[in-house]
């Protein structure tokens, strides 16, 4: 400890008296360590926190998935639950809960629309949901016809009520309706929903609803496996599906996943692979401080060797190296874990939204232990990872050689700098790999945009609103609100149109299966397609071409005979050598009687929207007229999501946010609305993840060229120092100032070669992982294998043209007088 204390008090005073090394290094150290503690942060909450639920290793989410295991489907039905409730061997507090979709409507004097999901008896005890007054639901509550009972989360219960400790026993208004509040959630819980009101779901156990509109989850009993658990689902849904042959398709089966790999989805590979990035380049980091810390070694040769001559140890002078550049290390990861939290919070802010368990159905990010240890060991990690080489190296000095000579600058030239060089093209090779990356997401994010979407989406604003109460359980009460609710739009000046409809293009859609009259078909459920209603003048508003056939009209009304819209995707898919116009179809047969309808006949062809998104094709579509929907589909319809309203006006359609919510708000009998957009925000959004990305690792990809640059360029500007007189020699034998010039600019271009080349190779295989993040490119793309390595070598010879340069300025005179 002795040693070490006078080693660490060396090494403080040489940071001292060298203070361009030790910034340099610092601050490459601090951006590297920064950006890494920034990713790890997000990381941590998002994959490494366990669920804030008791015992949430054994939590499970029911699936259906396919024969290769990939999901099919995560929304159950009420016999599928009924299902999972009946195995008893391994599960137990199985629970149905849903989306959360179309909010609740406070009504009264201040209306709002807040959000809220139906839950079924067992939901409270699978998540531990603690409560500060009041109870749950009790077992009759939470059957058929059981009362209108509402618990409130606390975040609500203070902001709407003001904590009223009175508040157990009183009514609220849902949807003009009275509604009991038997209980008020503890502060501490946190659902993926992030509800403000839970309701009874009222399950009929005996219903053979096909809707899958709600997701299930158990617990799995202690000592129960997950494999056992999938195995007894196995059999059980063979069971099932010889009771009811036509629920589930012959190659699916059910099974359970932990709800936590659930809940993180997708973002675990994109999280993944910034992770990644990031370590790369605090790889580039230590490079260039190994470099820096070989190039410091160099010049104290005559004191290692020295020391070593008075009898220091190998071991005492790698120690007094390792305690400088861990020192070095930990003074960065401080700067580092400031620049990390600013550069967490600048990721939060620049992030799509999406990410899973943060934000406001997560709680907040914070700097933990975990993140603490991370950045601890990271920069210990690093210390001893870039100052061991160097260590090593210095600790071996020729006594002999070294002593006799008198300048510290024999045998450093560039052929002795190899260890140099080496981790310079290392630096140039990290670099093009996440360059490589980042244009690839960029010429994703191009490609895009370039979709065309199917629609026109200027000038166009988006309103949504939550259908609750009984009125409109039925089609009737809806087509009435609506008629009045365009009535009214249409006459506000500026507004060319108005329509509304079940969900917007570029959204998700409802899936259900249809038959073709006159064709046979054994399994029902197996031409499943996208479904929306709407209300006349939908396709005009969005201007989505009708290919053949008409619209809706105003006839087309409940009495009137059934009539329905395909997409071309669907027309060429079905009907492939056969004009489908004219046909009928039957839409939700088998799917339950609610659902259940006359033929409908198809009366025209439109153009495809991007009903997903830009990235993904067309899917089959149907569209049916809103006043034609079957009661039971517009009850289900409003349970799983908001009707949105759309409105086309002639100029900026921010502007007429107030007079249409108002107007909507009188239609419907006090109903507000939310989630206000235009429509290019929506379609904006569908790109949000891609340019999240893309942004990202842009950044990470110029982090790591500025540090390649610098470190390329520190190298020849030191190999330049110390060829000083070699320079002059040169130039005293006639070489003028060009080929001085070109002589050091060709040495530094070889070493960015080799990276540039190294690098191409592993993008090569590396890019390999991004592949399903791509769109409209492939991983080889020639553009960008040509681009990024022609702009790194233009970067690089900038770089090394400063020093080439001022060594063509030496003077040949003062060069020779040089030690």
């Amino acid at each position: 400890m002795a040693d070490f204390w006078d080693n660490f008090k060396h090494a403080l005073r040489m940071f001292r008296a060298n203070p361009g090394f030790t910034f340099a290094a610092v601050a490459a150290l601090a951006l590297g360590i920064g950006i890494n503690t920034a990713i790890f942060t997000v990381v941590d909450a998002v994959l490494l926190k366990p669920l804030t639920y008791p015992a949430p290793d054994r939590i499970v989410q029911f699936l259906i998935t396919s024969p290769q295991g990939d999901v099919v489907s995560s929304g159950m039905s009420i016999p599928d639950f009924v299902l999972f409730e009946q195995q008893t061997s391994v599960f137990q507090d199985v629970a149905a809960y849903d989306w959360g979709g179309p909010g609740f409507n406070l009504t009264g004097d201040r209306p709002e629309q807040v959000r809220g999901v139906h839950v079924t008896q067992g939901y409270f005890h699978l998540f531990g949901a603690p409560l500060v007054l009041g109870r749950t639901f009790t077992a009759k509550e939470d059957s058929p016809n059981g009362g209108k009972v509402a618990v409130l989360s606390y975040g609500l219960w203070q902001r709407k009520f003001g904590g009223n400790p009175n508040i157990i026993g009183t009514a609220l208004s849902l949807g003009n309706e009275p509604y009991t509040v038997v209980g008020v959630l503890g502060k501490s819980f946190i659902s993926d929903a992030d509800a403000d009101i839970l309701l009874p779901f009222q399950f009929d156990p005996n219903s053979t609803n096909q809707g899958h509109y709600f997701s299930a989850a158990a617990r799995l009993k202690p000592g129960a496996p997950l494999a056992q658990a999938n195995a007894l689902l196995k059999v059980a849904t063979g069971q099932f599906r010889q009771r009811y042959p036509s629920w589930i398709r012959s190659k699916e089966d059910f099974t359970v996943e932990p709800l936590r790999d659930m809940v993180v989805g997708d973002a675990r590979k994109s999280l993944l692979l910034m992770l990644g990035a990031v370590s790369l380049v605090l790889l580039i980091a230590c490079a260039n401080v190994a470099n820096l810390l070989l190039i410091r070694a160099t010049g104290r040769k005559r004191e290692f060797a020295i020391r070593a001559a008075l009898g220091a140890s190998q071991s005492r002078i790698v120690l007094q190296l390792l305690v400088e550049s861990v020192l070095l290390s930990l003074t960065g990861g401080i700067l580092g874990l400031l620049l990390g939290y600013i550069g967490m919070r600048g990721l939060l802010a620049m992030s799509p939204g999406d990410i899973p368990r943060i934000g406001e159905h997560g709680g907040a990010v914070t700097i933990d232990w975990r993140v603490l240890a991370f950045t601890l060991g990271v920069s210990l990690f690093t210390g001893i990872l870039f100052g061991l080489f160097p260590a090593l190296g210095a600790s071996r000095p020729d006594l002999n050689s070294t002593l006799k000579d008198s300048s510290n600058r024999s045998g450093t030239g560039f052929q002795q700098s190899k260890a140099r060089s080496l981790l310079v093209i290392s630096e140039i090779s990290l670099a093009m790999v996440l360059l490589i990356g980042a244009a690839l997401l960029i010429r994703t994010f191009l490609a895009l945009h370039k979709v065309n979407a199917g629609f026109d989406s200027h000038n166009v604003l988006t309103l949504e609103m939550s259908l609750t109460g009984d009125r409109f359980q039925k089609t009737a009460g809806v087509t009435q609100m609506v008629r009045e609710g365009r009535e009214q739009l249409n006459a506000i000046p500026g507004i060319e149109t108005s329509a509304s409809v079940s969900c917007l293009p570029m959204d998700s859609n409802v899936g259900l299966n249809f038959s073709i009259v006159g064709k046979p078909e054994d399994d029902p459920l197996r031409n499943i397609v996208r479904w929306i209603s709407a209300s006349t003048g939908y396709l005009d508003l969005f201007r989505i071409p009708i290919l053949r056939g008409r619209d809706f009209t105003d006839r087309d009304t409940a009495g009137a005979p059934g009539v329905v819209l395909i997409n071309e995707t669907m027309a060429k898919k079905y009907w492939p050598k056969e004009d489908p116009v004219g046909q009928q179809i039957v839409i939700g047969k088998g799917v339950g009687p609610e659902y259940e309808e006359p033929p409908r006949q198809i009366i025209g062809i439109v153009g495809d929207t991007h009903n997903n998104g830009p990235g993904q094709e067309p899917f089959p579509l149907m569209i049916v007229p809103q006043a034609q929907v079957s009661d039971g589909m517009t009850a289900l319809t409003a349970r799983m999501r908001p009707v949105t309203w759309v409105v086309r006006t002639h100029t900026d359609p921010h502007q007429f946010i107030p007079a249409v919510s108002e107007q909507l708000r009188k239609a419907s009998g006090g109903f507000p609305v939310a989630h206000v957009r235009s429509m290019d925000e929506v379609v904006v959004g569908t790109t949000a993840r891609e340019s999240f990305n893309m942004l990202l690792l842009s950044i990470f990809g110029a982090s790591a060229l500025v540090l390649a640059s610098i470190g390329i360029y520190g190298l020849m500007a030191y190999s330049v120092q110390q060829r000083t007189q070699e320079m002059g020699i040169r130039m005293a034998l006639g070489a003028d100032r060009s080929r001085i010039r070109n002589l050091v600019v060709w040495q530094g271009m070889q070493l960015t070669i080799a990276g540039v080349v190294v690098g191409i190779c592993a993008a090569f295989g590396l890019t390999r992982l991004i592949a399903s993040f791509l769109f409209g490119v492939k991983t080889w793309d020639p553009i960008v294998f040509v681009t990024v390595p022609v702009v790194l070598a233009a970067v690089a010879l900038v770089a090394v043209w400063l020093p080439a340069t001022r060594a063509s300025r030496l003077d040949p005179i003062e060069a020779l007088r040089m030690e």
